[in-house]
């Protein structure tokens, strides 16, 4: 029997003068905290402390994840109650949970990197190491360094970063069925499971979806990333770089690989991390400046959003959604 999921609880915050961020100089803010505990730097100790720091100056209730969509309940709950800020402290899918919840209200989302790789904090700036990036963020709070930013949206969901479609989603699937790995090997695992989908799992003979973008016919796709933001991600300290032309401030980016060969993934690897960016030819597809993408096959194929697997389906649908998101962009002073 599947259990059901336990619902959130409404978090009890004191009385206090409410002061909208964005409006001015900020006194004191209504913040909500989610915490996914399992992410890969999240410990009892740097919980306690970002949640003392926020608590120096605001009201902060802190809350806990433990199912997945937890997150999403949560940071809805947040907004239908007016809060000022959701600061998210997980990995890029307890983020992607927090802005879906949050998209399209005015309560804004703020986040620490709690992760094993953490793509969309490191592309606004803000340091790897949580303890550093509580500095940024909350001086990013402080002088009410809000904007409204674009995000994607797949078949419902939202994402952030990318939506990868095809070779990659198979890699993440890979990735989390060794979920307890994950925190102690953390990048290593990625690496393991792409080595294992290029050789042994993943069928680079046969193309594996069609795709119309803004109605342009795409027959064969053997893998697609669409990206809302650049770097596409990150391994170690160096980002891999698809297209400069992806941005917050921009409509959606589509590479798509129409070939899946050995020399066109080097090919490909080298530039995303020597030449700052992939150049479209006969192998590889890039449309900038899209708003609609439909992706169909009568096989299903694999998706993921933000890192997190979302199974197989035989058509999505994705489109540019713009202003969707008020985001705190942290303060980068050093």
């Amino acid at each position: 029997m599947r259990r059901a999921l336990p619902q959130p609880k409404s978090p009890v915050y004191s009385p206090v003068t409410r002061v909208t961020i964005g409006t001015g100089k900020i006194s004191l803010l209504r913040i909500l905290l989610i915490v996914n505990s399992f992410a890969s730097s999240v410990t009892p100790r740097n919980t306690v402390l970002v949640h003392q720091h926020l608590a120096r100056h605001h009201d902060v209730q802190v809350v806990e994840t433990n199912e997945r969509g937890h997150a999403t309940r949560f940071a809805q709950d947040a907004a239908s109650r007016g809060l000022d800020a959701v600061v998210a402290f997980g990995g890029d899918g307890t983020l992607n949970e927090v802005a879906t919840g949050l998209a399209g209200s005015d309560t804004a989302l703020a986040m620490l990197p709690g992760g094993s790789t953490n793509v969309f904090v490191r592309t606004l700036g803000l340091a790897n190491d949580p303890m550093v990036a509580l500095t940024q963020l909350v001086s990013g709070l402080e002088h009410g360094e809000v904007e409204r930013v674009s995000l994607g949206q797949a078949n419902g969901r939202y994402f952030c970063f990318h939506a990868g479609i095809g070779y990659d989603a198979a890699v993440v699937e890979l990735v989390e069925r060794r979920s307890s790995l994950k925190r102690l090997v953390g990048q290593p695992l990625f690496a393991y499971s792409a080595m294992h989908s290029w050789f042994r799992s993943y069928d680079r003979q046969y193309p594996h979806f069609t795709l119309d973008i803004d109605g342009r016919h795409i027959p064969n796709g053997y893998f697609t990333v669409v990206l809302n933001t650049n770097p596409y991600t990150f391994v170690g300290k160096h980002p891999i770089n698809l297209s400069k032309a992806a941005s917050l401030e921009k409509k959606l980016v589509v590479v798509t690989f129409k070939k899946m060969t050995t020399p066109v993934m080097l090919r490909t690897l080298y530039s995303a991390l020597r030449r700052g960016g992939l150049e479209k030819s006969s192998s590889i597809d890039i449309a900038i400046d899209v708003e609609n993408v439909s992706i169909n096959f009568p096989a299903p194929f694999p998706y993921q959003l933000d890192g997190d697997y979302l199974g197989d389906t035989t058509s999505l649908e994705i489109k540019h959604c713009p202003e969707a998101l008020r985001l705190v962009r942290p303060s980068i002073t050093f």
